[in-house]
């Protein structure tokens, strides 16, 4: 058996497919670092089930599929197929050529195939298990893998020598088998518990089965008497209902009657509630309307006051400021006087640079006369020194003098940039003043204008707030007359008997009210009316005339409550009566009396025989003269043939009844009062937010006239400082200039010096000693000029200064009188609207004196109208209360009527609803209709009682037996059935925990066996390994634990020759790397395998080591298939097949092969 090809597609570096074809012996994989040799060993580890990207040298799975590189775009899903030889059947599987294949996508799924066919991944290790390679993949030595056996845990090594002894298929069968028995042993318990439960159960079950039993026959025998006396109640039932019926029916014709009588009234008080609707609507539009004008007049008011004083406010003001003519005039005369100083200036200029140019043709003539003197010394001296450095001189004056003279251009086209700048900084600094300037003219005013809107808005808020206050005056003094009304209702309330009488009343549905709210005395009488009337005056009033027998019912049931006395007036249909005789003084209490229609009688009845005196002594004289009457006077004291009575304690209910009303009427008048002022209110509300809406226009004019103004003030002061800027560095601009003009007149002139003095050392003729003659007389002429040059520059200095002192003012005067008269214009402009709003004032105050009076005969007419229709109204409400108390008394009668057929229905329905019931007991408890039960056939010596005592006594033996659970018989047999059942599933369970238990421990003996056998060979192989490769030295392998050989762990011993330490980390790397493959070499001459991979483990080796090594690889080649990674030629010398793996720059592998003769090693 051995590896026969290698195909590889998206896998890491292996962008395209590239197939490996393997031989039997030693393939040496060869390339330099970085081409992808290493990712060939990685393809063999993943396609053989490797599932730890840190082994793959990823940090995840899908690091495998190639990402991409150069132009190649990433790819989605990397495969890798590896065909295996299996002629001499080392697999076990029935094919010579085995293919596996895996197959792994970008989201994470993953595919595997043995020979095409779908397969797990257990399957392929299970596959490969057989022939020494596991998950461990010892037969796979990759970079790092040897110092990682070295440091390795000692059972982390055993692992190595149970995958080539082939313990973890068995090993995994009993980890299988382990995890079968912990799940079984969850399922063992829950069965157990359930036997458990079910037989606890078994035994209460089977006593209710006994007791369900017994049951059964007690329960015949209570429905056989339920039925009895279930019938014997229907039929009763239904003799009761007959006549419950009969008495309904009598009573809801008597109902129907009524009713008739009661909707004709209704009718007649519902076209009167319809007329007195309408009057309230009259009555409310009348009032509505008064409101409004009352609102209007209000505001009218307000826009008379406002209109008065805008008129007086608007009045003309005069202009104050300078004459623009006689400014104009000025500035003429300034422009005479300036032309004037300017020809003085010129003319003193011109005298100025007259001598100015003799001073400097002197100065030149002296100039030149020193030069000539000087020149003469100096070409004395050029000659002696020579002309060579005196040339060199000249040439270097001469380059200076080109740069200076390009300097000095460039300074003064700065100066005309510059220029250019100031003055459009001048312009603009005149346009932002100018715009200063008007923006003041066109502000004037507006302050002013906006303090006397905020006057207005102040004056308007007073008057609401006074307006409020009175309002609020109105509304306390309103609350302080309805608390003291409630007081004195208070007091009227009916006394302990009268409010018995009251209740009495309404349950009766009887109509009834108190005296005081149908008497009135007037002109004063009221105390003399009490005094009279006495414990009469709380009396209460029947309002039906026609029934007598409800003022008996009443006294009655105040005799029954005993809580109190009470008087009952029962109104009587006859007409008033008087005495015949008048009195000899005063008149009749009657004629000081009002009353209702309904208490007429009954006051009629009492005051008939009273007599209204001023004095005592006239209610004497009037008694004397007939015992019969009765005398009163205003005071109250009441006189009578023999007996006289005065005093009370407190305002008698007939006073306090009039004072009520007349309370009343006082809060009527301060409720209209309270209307006028909210009236008013709203008007002066009205106006006051008008007057603050055109107080914040004016506002917002002036805060927009000082923003704009603010804006103009800060546009001068930045224009103000660019000019300032600019003018700074033109300044600065011609002062360089000038110092670079200079600069060039200095070297210009040394040129020209040193020309000179150039062509006077050429000169042989040129005197030897020079003459100061000429020099000192230039220099006596240039002294007088000179004199007369500096009285000139004063005389021009005084003529300039007058000039600029008078400069301008003509300007200045022109732009004053120019502002003056845009002043002029804005302020008869403001003249012009100041008049115009005057006028508009005037005429909007004789406009509104018109419409006030106008409002005020409007008002006085809705006035009238709204008092109409609250008479009206109240006409009609009159009404409306006489004939609801109608409507009342047939409704109270009909109450009664009904209340009688609602009993008899009542009583019908319960008949009926008891019948209803007992017939659906019997459906619910007994299974029987209304019709089986009355064709029930009762036993002539039925008797309900015994009947009864026969049920209770079968109801309590069948309560002796206790709750019984009527299915208990086949609970009993289902749970008997489950319980088996379960018994017998236990016990299959417990087996096949027994079988789990011998089937581990028959594996445990297994790889007890295949592991000591595989131990002892790999044991006794290690030393030779270790003396081939250490010659002189010795090294073993030892277990840490031989008592346990199911979990020992393995340590490694090695002394290196000439080395007495056998701890490995004190081991060179060279010397760990030959330790290591020294273990895994005696594991493979222990248990050998089809093929071992190697990747660079000679890396670290020198040249004998590697010798030994590659001795190794030759005697493992004899069995075994080698695939080497290597970048050593001996090792490739001794290879059968060389595969050359290379990268190009798009980043992807590429493989070719090469058939090989190789070497034999010495």
């Amino acid at each position: 058996m051995y590896l026969k090809s290698l195909t590889l597609k998206g896998f890491k570096s292996f962008a395209s497919s590239t197939t490996l074809k393997l031989e039997p012996g030693i393939c040496a994989v060869v390339g330099p670092n970085g081409s992808g040799k290493s990712n060939v060993v990685d393809a063999l580890a993943w396609v053989m089930g490797e599932h730890s990207a840190k082994t793959l040298r990823g940090g995840k799975m899908e690091d495998v599929i190639f990402a991409g590189a150069g132009d190649r775009k990433p790819l989605g899903r990397a495969e890798v197929t590896l065909t295996i030889d299996n002629s001499d059947g080392a697999l076990p599987i029935e094919y010579t050529e085995v293919s596996v294949t895996r197959r792994m996508f970008r989201d994470g799924a993953s595919e595997y195939e043995i020979n095409g066919a779908k397969a797990r991944l257990m399957d392929i290790q299970e596959l490969l298990s057989d022939s020494g390679i596991g998950r461990e993949m010892h037969v796979i030595v990759g970079q790092g893998r040897l110092s990682q056996i070295l440091e390795s845990r000692p059972e982390e090594r055993r692992a190595f020598i149970e995958e080539a002894a082939g313990v973890l298929k068995h090993r995994r069968r009993k980890e299988k088998a382990q995890r079968k028995l912990v799940s079984m042993q969850a399922n063992l318990d829950r069965l157990h518990d359930l036997t458990d439960e079910l037989h606890n159960q078994l035994g209460p079950l089977a006593r209710q089965a006994d007791a369900a039993q017994k049951a059964s026959t007690v329960q015949a025998t209570i429905r056989e008497t339920k039925v009895q006396l279930a019938a014997h109640q229907v039929k009763t039932l239904s003799a009761d209902l007959s006549d419950a019926t009969s008495r309904a029916e009598m009573a809801a014709e008597q109902v129907e009657e009524l009713q008739d009588a009661l909707e004709t009234h209704t009718a007649t008080l519902t076209t009167t509630e319809e007329e007195l609707r309408t009057a309230l609507e009259q009555a409310e539009a009348a009032k509505h309307l008064w409101y409004r004008l009352s609102a209007v007049a209000e505001k009218n008011s307000a826009t008379l006051r406002i209109a008065a004083d805008r008129a007086q406010q608007h009045n003309d003001v005069s202009w104050s400021g300078p004459d623009p003519e006689q400014l104009l005039q000025r500035a003429e005369q300034a422009e005479e006087e300036q032309y004037e100083l300017d020809e003085a200036v010129e003319m003193a200029a011109e005298r100025l640079e007259s001598i100015q140019e003799e001073v400097a043709e002197k100065e030149e003539a002296a100039r030149l006369a020193e030069k000539e003197h000087f020149a003469q010394v100096r070409a004395i001296a050029d000659r002696r020194e020579g002309v060579v450095r005196l040339l060199a001189s000249h040439e270097s004056a001469t380059q200076q003098l080109e740069s200076v003279t390009a300097e000095a251009q460039r300074a003064a086209e700065a100066v005309e940039q510059l220029q250019e700048a100031l003055d459009v900084a001048a312009e603009e600094l005149a346009d932002a003043t100018d715009e200063l300037k008007s923006v003041e003219s066109n502000g004037a005013g507006l302050t002013e204008r906006t303090e006397r809107a905020e006057k207005e808005v102040a004056d308007a808020e007073a008057r609401a707030e006074d307006l409020r206050a009175a309002q609020l005056a109105t509304e306390r003094a309103i609350a302080t007359a309805e608390a003291t009304i409630a007081a004195w209702e208070e007091r009227l309330r009916p006394s302990d008997g009268a409010a018995v009488a009251v209740r009495a009343a309404e349950d009766r549905r009887i109509g009834i009210s108190a005296l005081t709210a149908h008497v009135k005395a007037t002109d004063g009488w009221s105390v003399a009316l009490s005094a009279v009337l006495g414990e009469v005056a709380e009396a209460g009033l029947v309002l039906d005339s026609s029934d007598d027998s409800q003022a008996d019912a009443l006294l009655e049931a105040l005799h029954n409550a005993a809580q109190g006395r009470a008087v009952v007036l029962q109104p009587r249909s006859t007409k008033a009566w008087r005495l015949d005789t008048a009195p000899v003084v005063g008149e009749w209490l009657l004629d000081h009396v009002e009353c209702s229609e309904a208490a007429q009688g009954p006051i009629n009845s009492l005051l008939v025989d009273v007599v209204a005196v001023e004095t005592s002594a006239d209610a004497r004289r009037v008694v004397a003269e007939d015992p019969r009457l009765r005398a009163v006077t205003p005071a109250g004291q009441v006189f009578g043939a023999g007996w006289a009575a005065s005093g009370h304690g407190g305002s008698t209910p007939v006073e306090l009844a009039e004072k009520v009303a007349a309370e009343k009427r006082g809060v009527e008048k301060k409720k209209k009062q309270l209307s006028d002022q909210q009236a008013a209110l709203d008007g002066a509300l009205e106006t006051a937010s008008e007057m603050r809406t055109a107080a914040a226009s004016a506002r917002a004019a002036d805060q927009e006239y000082k923003a704009g103004k603010r804006a103009a003030e800060q546009r001068v002061g930045a224009t103000q400082k660019s000019y300032e800027a600019a003018r700074n560095q033109l300044e600065r601009a011609v002062t360089n200039r000038d110092q670079v003009e200079q600069r060039q007149a200095d070297i210009a002139e040394q040129v020209e010096e040193l020309a000179d003095r150039v062509s006077r050392v050429d000169n042989e003729d040129h005197e030897q000693e020079p003459s100061t003659a000429g020099r000192d007389a230039a220099a006596s002429q240039l002294q007088q000029v000179r004199a007369m040059e500096m009285e000139a520059k004063l005389a021009l200095r005084s003529a300039q200064e007058r000039s600029e002192s008078a400069s301008g003012k003509a300007e200045s005067l022109r732009r004053q009188a120019r502002h003056e008269q845009q002043a002029r214009a804005q302020h008869a402009k403001a003249q012009a609207a100041r008049q115009a709003a005057r006028v508009m004032a005037q005429a909007v105050q004789e406009q509104a004196s018109r419409v006030g009076q106008r409002i005020a005969e409007a008002l006085e007419r809705a006035d009238d109208n709204r008092t109409v229709t609250e008479q009206s109204y109240k006409q009609w409400q009159a009404t409306m209360s006489q004939q609801k108390d109608k409507v009342s008394a047939l409704t109270a009668q009909l109450g009664r009527l009904t209340d009688s057929a609602h009993s008899a229905e009542v009583a019908r329905a319960q008949a009926q609803v008891k019948i209803e019931q007992a017939v659906e007991s019997a459906l619910e408890q007994l299974g029987l209709t209304a019709e089986q039960l009355l064709a029930e056939q009762l036993p002539e010596d039925f008797a309900p009682e015994a009947t009864r005592a026969e049920l209770k006594k079968a109801e309590k033996s069948l309560k002796t037996l206790g709750k019984v659970n009527p299915l208990a018989l086949e609970e009993f047999k289902a749970l008997e059935e489950r319980y088996n059942f379960l018994a017998q599933q236990l016990e299959d369970v417990e087996q096949a925990r027994r079988d789990l238990q011998d089937v581990i421990h028959d594996v445990d003996d297994t790889i007890l066996t295949l592991f000591t056998d595989a131990w002892r060979d790999v044991e006794a192989e290690f030393p030779k390994v270790f003396a081939t490769l250490f010659p002189g030295g010795a090294g073993r392998l030892v277990l840490t634990d031989p008592d346990d050989m199911l979990t020992t762990g393995i340590e490694v011993e090695a002394r290196p020759p000439g080395k007495k330490v056998k701890r490995l980390s004190l081991l060179s790397g060279g010397e760990k790397s030959l330790t290591a493959l020294a273990m895994l070499v005696a594991i493979f001459r222990a248990r050998p395998s089809p093929f071992y991979v190697m990747d660079e483990v000679e890396a670290a080796l020198d040249d004998v080591n590697l010798r030994r090594l590659i001795a190794l690889f030759e005697e493992l080649r004899n069995d075994s298939q080698l695939i080497v990674i290597t970048h050593q030629k001996p090792t490739m010398d001794v290879a059968n097949v060389l595969y050359g793996v290379t990268m190009r720059g798009d980043g992807v592998t590429r493989v070719i092969s090469q058939r090989m003769s190789p070497a034999t090693s010495s």
